[in-house]
């Protein structure tokens, strides 16, 4: 089930779609057209980096031009063609999209990972992740992406302290009907600096405050015993993965309870997980519940469940690395997202995404 949100998100749009008027109609007519300029002259700044697997062709033919239409001035678009075995490249060029972050004078608004798929921790060992989390920073540049992006999250986390946002990537803006949900969800947490999230519940009472953080699960517990998965004390710890068996989930969550990171945290909240319908060979009552279950008994914290993120059409945009309250009874869960940079809304016209829904 999608949450509600805020009432006031539907004004922002407005507020954001202003001027788009006839320009946004002639993008739903161009949405595919591969003749769209590379370069604007003009827009948010949007660095593409393609760190993990093959970028799909028909994901960047639907992709680019939407979001050039929505506002972003794309840049590094060519890293999207690359190919190498099952990456988007070799080691070497893959690493040169975040190295190549390190030169520019000045980092462009936003940072967007281009799909997920494996290879980004390779790259964890020869990145200057200190470095680089410093003119993020500095910035106060927006790093977007989930899945394998995870590790590049994760590491800039532990190294530099710098956070991200768990949020669409390219192939979530080139799928054949983008999600409006995920399109309003994006835009509305990229350009303002708070924000809450509500799931319905009901959910055990239960209140608390901390750093925001998590990502994908395999990611995250194939960074345990390694210096790039952040030590978060008193975390409100967040977690997501899709195609992994209840089983093999309990077998993630054991490896970092057993790691220690689990009951450091304050509370722990769950999105979405692919394969929590399936029944177990050997007895269909071991399930998802059943691992949820186990967590709580693990953890010994609060467990909640039902976030709107992951591998899915319909995902919110979530803050990593920033504080967060939250609130929970059998009314439901509430999320409030603090103090996370964000972009001006002026210029981008979100609009020109939703109508491609009509085309």
């Amino acid at each position: 089930m999608i949450p509600d949100i805020d009432p006031t998100r539907r004004q922002l749009l407005q507020c954001l779609a202003i001027g788009a008027g006839a320009a946004a109609l002639q993008g739903c007519r161009t949405m595919i057209d591969q003749n769209v300029p590379s370069t604007p002259s003009a827009g948010h700044r949007l660095y593409l980096t393609a760190c993990s697997g093959i970028v799909p062709a028909r994901q960047q033919q639907l992709a680019l031009p939407r979001l050039r239409q929505a506002g972003f001035a794309l840049e590094n678009t060519e890293a999207l063609a690359r190919s190498h075995q099952r990456f988007a490249g070799t080691d070497a060029e893959r690493l040169a999209d975040l190295n190549r972050l390190l030169a520019q004078p000045q980092l462009p608004e936003m940072v967007l990972a281009a799909r997920g798929g494996y290879g980004a921790m390779r790259l964890l060992p020869q990145l200057d992740l200190a470095r680089l989390g410093a003119r993020v920073r500095e910035a106060r540049a927006l790093l977007v992406g989930y899945s394998d992006f995870s590790a590049i999250q994760l590491a800039l986390l532990a190294k530099s302290g710098v956070g991200s946002f768990a949020g669409p990537m390219l192939g979530d803006f080139g799928s054949a009907a983008p999600s409006a949900y995920a399109i309003d969800e994006f835009f509305r947490t990229v350009t303002t600096p708070q924000r809450s999230l509500n799931v319905p519940g009901p959910h055990a009472s239960a209140r608390g405050e901390g750093l925001f953080w998590g990502g994908n699960l395999s990611v995250l517990s194939s960074l345990a015993g390694t210096p790039y998965l952040p030590d978060i004390k008193g975390g409100l710890l967040f977690l997501e993965d899709v195609g992994e068996q209840p089983y093999r989930v309990e077998r993630m969550l054991q490896q970092l309870y057993l790691a220690g990171v689990l009951t450091k945290q304050r509370a722990i909240f769950l999105g979405d997980f692919s394969m929590r319908k399936h029944v177990d060979a050997y007895d269909p009552r071991y399930d998802f519940d059943a691992v949820v279950a186990e967590l709580r008994r693990i953890s010994g914290v609060p467990v909640f469940t039902g976030l709107p993120f992951g591998h899915i059409a319909d995902k919110t945009t979530l803050p990593l690395g920033f504080p967060a309250r939250f609130q929970a009874d059998e009314s439901g869960l509430a999320l409030q997202f603090l103090d996370y940079p964000t972009i001006s809304p002026l210029g981008l016209q979100p609009q020109a995404l939703l109508e491609t829904l009509a085309v």
